[in-house]
This record gives structure tokens, C-alpha cells and sequence, in this order.
């Protein structure tokens, strides 16, 4: 579903990404880890071209995306992200910010949008809350609308830029068990996280970056467990 090979990306005379080889086959749950500066979020807005690579190249789906010539917004609807910070429309409820981007974009009727949008609150457990404005919810239900929202558009990836990071403790769990339910459904998903419990339990496979590079690349399993590369190790005795 995705591949990149030697992405490269700096900001002025800091070199961000390093060489970046990496691979995500349909239906994998791959989770970046690493400490903050690592990498890890440009990486994840390089794969849906928020941020364009200065080289190197990325496959989506078999298809070479070269940001000169393709529309980067049809190739964002095939890559749903969602962000840290919700960025909901406030001025929109609930249904009304899931329905925006496929009334707007996919030219989808008003009709069949409410629908699918509907099943989508179901499926996020917000059902009750289609007409409440983003003020009115918790950090951890504006965060379930906005993956509502990104599955809207029907992405055959989704990613995911550290979920969880801006929620309280107690709201974090019915994000995570959002993400682990269409995990098992055979989303393909990259996930950014700190949370090591949900990587362990969920992830196909674990990577962890360090300066700009992939270190290390494993199960979850063998990379807690039995990592191989002394930064990894440093790395997870640090947060364990």
C-alpha cells in the first residue's frame, strides 16, 4: 500500500529525514516510534504530501505519487490523517463536519453522505452526539469524530499523527479502542504514538526512528522484547 524509498526532508539546514527505506502492506498496523524530533510526524505528513519531500520517492498503492503532477487532494482522499489537535469545524456539528468533505469533494449527495455519515458516529460510538457542536465534547470525542470524519472520504490508508497526545489519561482508552476496532476490520494504518501498550498489542509491526532514520524495524514482540540495536534499547528502558 505504501512505499518509500531514500525520502529525504529538510527545513532549511536541518536535515529532518534521513534516507527514509520503508514499507506497508495492506491491511498492516505499522506504529513509529521514537523520541519527539525523531522524525516521526514529518514522516507521516510526507506519506499524504503536507510536507513535500525534497527526494527520494513514494508509492501509494502501486502508483508513484510525483507532487508536480498529481492532484495531491485526490491522492489525500485515498490517505485519510488524522491530527494531534482535532481541527474540527467549530462553527459545524458533529454530522456536519463528518458530511463536509465528502459533499465538497467527492460531489457525494446530501443524502447518502447523512447515511454514511450516520453509521460512521455509530461505529465511533457518537451516535447521540451528531447534532452537538465540537464545544460540547470531550477531548476524546472530538477526536472519535475526527476519525469519523478522515474514514468519510472511505481512505484505503489512514494515518495517524500521535492521537492520544493531547487527550487526558481517562479519555485516551475509547480512542484507542477506536483504532484497535478498525485494525481488526483490516485498515491499513500508520500510527505515530507514545502509547507503548497499544503499539505492543495492536501493531503489525513497530518501528523506531531516532535522528531521522529507522533504527530498528520489528514485531512488536521482538522489538520490546528482544530489541537488537543498543539506541532501541536506550530508547525503550527510557519509557518502559
Amino acid at each position: 500500500m505504501i512505499n518509500v524509498d531514500k525520502l529525504n526532508k529538510s527545513f532549511g539546514s536541518l536535515h529532518v529525514l534521513k534516507d527514509i527505506d520503508f514499507t506497508v502492506r495492506e491491511s498492516d498496523v505499522v506504529c513509529l516510534i521514537g523520541a519527539s524530533g525523531s522524525g516521526k510526524s514529518t514522516l507521516l505528513r510526507c506519506l499524504n504530501f503536507l510536507e513535500i519531500k525534497d527526494n527520494g520517492t513514494i508509492t501509494i498503492a502501486d502508483e508513484v505519487i510525483n507532487p508536480k503532477t498529481h492532484d495531491l487532494n485526490k491522492v489525500r482522499q485515498r490517505v485519510g490523517m488524522v491530527f494531534q489537535h482535532f481541527n474540527l469545524f467549530p462553527h459545524k456539528t458533529v454530522i456536519e463536519n463528518v458530511i463536509e468533505a465528502p459533499t465538497q469533494l467527492k460531489k457525494l449527495s446530501k443524502e447518502e453522505a447523512l447515511r454514511h455519515g450516520k453509521e460512521l458516529l455509530q461505529k465511533v460510538g457518537l451516535a447521540d452526539k451528531e447534532n452537538v457542536y465540537p464545544s460540547k465534547l470531550s477531548g476524546g470525542q472530538k477526536q472519535r469524530v475526527a476519525i469519523a470524519r478522515a474514514l468519510a472520504m472511505k481512505p484505503e490508508i489512514m494515518l495517524f499523527d500521535e492521537p492520544t497526545s493531547a487527550l487526558d489519561p481517562e479519555l485516551v482508552g475509547e480512542v484507542l479502542s477506536t483504532m484497535k476496532e478498525l485494525a481488526e476490520e483490516g485498515m491499513t494504518m500508520v500510527v505515530v504514538t507514545h502509547e507503548m501498550g497499544f503499539a505492543k498489542e495492536v501493531a503489525d509491526w513497530v518501528v523506531y526512528m531516532h535522528d531521522g532514520r529507522i533504527v530498528e524495524v520489528g514485531k512488536p514482540d521482538d522489538l520490546f522484547n528482544h530489541p537488537k540495536e543498543k539506541r532501541t534499547q536506550e530508547f525503550l528502558n527510557a519509557v518502559l
